[in-house]
């Protein structure tokens, strides 16, 4: 019997709380690949990729955050942080300028 989507995005999250996102990740890629609409799954595939370098696919999740909610605040800081970690950072600015529009003023 296969697990539901709240059952797998418990074990990816259980996953990331151990340290373990490479593991989390693999957990949520098939079920991200069916469920693009579930905003909190890509966020957890999105710091799972994070967690774990893999900054392009990273990069292309918190995109696809943004996409379906432009005003996610998180999502464009997260974009920010995974385009600096590549150094690319004029691209970056423009995420972090928009996170500090929205988050009131701060721009961390």
């Amino acid at each position: 019997m296969a697990d539901s989507t709240y059952d797998t995005f418990n074990r990816a999250r259980l996953f990331m709380e151990l340290g373990d996102p490479i593991y989390a990740a693999r957990i949520l890629e098939p079920v991200a690949d069916e469920e693009t609409e579930n905003r909190s799954m890509m966020e957890l595939l999105g710091r799972a990729y994070f967690g774990s370098a893999q900054l392009n696919k990273a990069e292309r999740t918190f995109r696809r955050l943004i996409e379906l909610d432009p005003v996610d605040n998180w999502a464009h800081i997260a974009l920010a942080r995974t385009l600096e970690r590549q150094n690319r950072y004029e691209e970056a600015a423009t995420y972090r300028r928009m996170y500090s529009v929205m988050s009131g003023g701060s721009l961390d």
